[in-house]
């Protein structure tokens, strides 16, 4: 198929063809020119508008944007844990639920009860949500498990998945996610260096990960989950800092993990060496917000330079949130972010964190045609916060989704 979108007013390109990421105190330089894009089967063909497209689209007034890259979500799970947010609203602190049974533990029950069938219907449906709302590229995390066989079936659940919804997945085995009962943490990790190989053999993973905090794991676990990684030629990511100041950073950068996620709590003297790494800065908004945690030094970071990125952390606890807009309207009010800033965290530098960024993230020719239509400037993303502004998604060149108020715009 071929399409041409005709007449933007803003069409967001990075600077130079073929970076692999953009440091955040660069991203001034994304350009935002009025223009168009064409495309000719899955990939992105060119920026002049063509006459001879099967579909023509009118995109005068409207933005053209890269698909969004969700490279934190849980997905798949089973259930919701709404009960516990009012719980934290009361004044219970996420530690205490954990400890008293609830967090992950919760999940782990829900998706042990559940059948295959009903967690994919759950999954499926709420990637179809995050299509509507412009995720064209997403990672799956395994870590509600709790056992080598519930991980491996995770992780067989998320390649399932893959199969069934219009976006491109990436697969990450979160294998200490939580102390199982009965383990102490250091057994469990025992644990996971004998599952690795039945867990790898489930699916398609790509990156290990682990959970660094007073009621999960420690540095020294982040230690040996690195060498678990480079072992089976896998990234590292790590979720760290979130509650506490545990001091993770400089051992996850050691280990060279692809990204560190959360940093809701980043000692000050810890932001140079991340900033001057290639190990990405994901913050998560969403959850910082709903847990009323601290806020993540985004604008910092940026002006140090650091590649900083955006996730949705999707999940049934912290982070119930499907939508990269309201993302990043979050990012941009609590962490002072230009819209462009918020933009490349949750493309390019997102696709970077999953080794996508030479076929996802950008606008340009050759790259797979994953591109968004919005129904006015690139500023009004946060500006209207809470509102969906995607009008139109392709996904691989194809028109997965179409906001029915934009149908007139669609000529064939």
């Amino acid at each position: 198929m071929s399409v041409s979108i005709n007449g933007a007013s803003q069409v967001l390109r990075p600077p130079t063809d073929g970076l692999p990421y953009l440091r955040h105190d660069l991203a001034g330089r994304l350009s935002t020119e009025p223009g168009s894009v064409v495309i000719e089967g899955d990939r992105i063909a060119g920026f002049e508008p063509s006459a001879d497209a099967a579909i023509q689209i009118d995109a005068r007034s409207c933005a053209v944007i890269p698909g969004f890259v969700d490279c934190h979500t849980h997905l798949p799970f089973a259930g919701w844990r709404e009960r516990e947010y009012e719980m934290k609203i009361g004044g219970e602190s996420y530690e205490t639920i954990a400890r008293a049974g609830g967090g992950i533990r919760a999940s782990a029950r829900s998706l042990a009860e559940a059948s295959d069938e009903e967690v994919l219907s759950q999954a499926r449906a709420l990637a179809g949500e995050m299509l509507a709302h412009g995720t064209t590229t997403f990672e799956c995390k395994s870590g509600y498990g709790l056992s080598a066989e519930g991980e491996t079936r995770a992780i067989r659940l998320a390649a399932a998945l893959s199969g069934r919804v219009a976006q491109r997945t990436r697969s990450t085995a979160l294998l200490a996610h939580a102390v199982p009962d009965g383990y102490e943490a250091g057994a469990w990790m025992e644990e996971v260096e004998a599952m690795l190989p039945d867990a790898l053999a489930a699916g398609d993973v790509t990156a290990l990960d682990i959970y660094v905090e007073s009621v999960a794991f420690d540095n020294d676990h982040l230690r040996r989950m690195g060498e678990l990684a480079k072992r089976s030629s896998l990234d590292l990511r790590a979720h760290v800092e979130q509650f506490n100041a545990n001091h993770s950073v400089p051992v996850a950068l050691h280990a060279g993990a692809r990204s560190v996620d959360h940093l809701a709590c980043l000692p000050e003297d810890e932001l140079a060496g991340l900033a001057g790494a290639e190990t990405a800065a994901v913050l998560l908004p969403g959850a910082e917000f709903l847990g009323e945690e601290r806020v993540a030094p985004g604008r910092a970071l940026a002006d140090a330079g650091a590649i900083c990125v955006l996730g949705s952390d999707l999940n049934p606890g912290t982070s119930p949130v499907l939508s990269i807009p309201v993302i990043i309207g979050l990012a941009v009010r609590r962490y002072r972010w230009s819209a462009l800033e918020a933009l490349l965290a949750c493309t390019l530098n997102a696709a970077w964190v999953l080794r996508l960024s030479d076929i996802v993230g950008s606008l340009e020719v050759g790259k797979r045609a994953d591109v968004l239509v919005l129904d006015g400037p690139i500023e009004r993303i946060a500006y209207q916060f809470g509102r969906n502004p995607v009008a139109f998604v392709f996904s691989g060149g194809e028109l997965v989704h179409a906001r029915a108020d934009c149908a007139p715009r669609i000529s064939r």
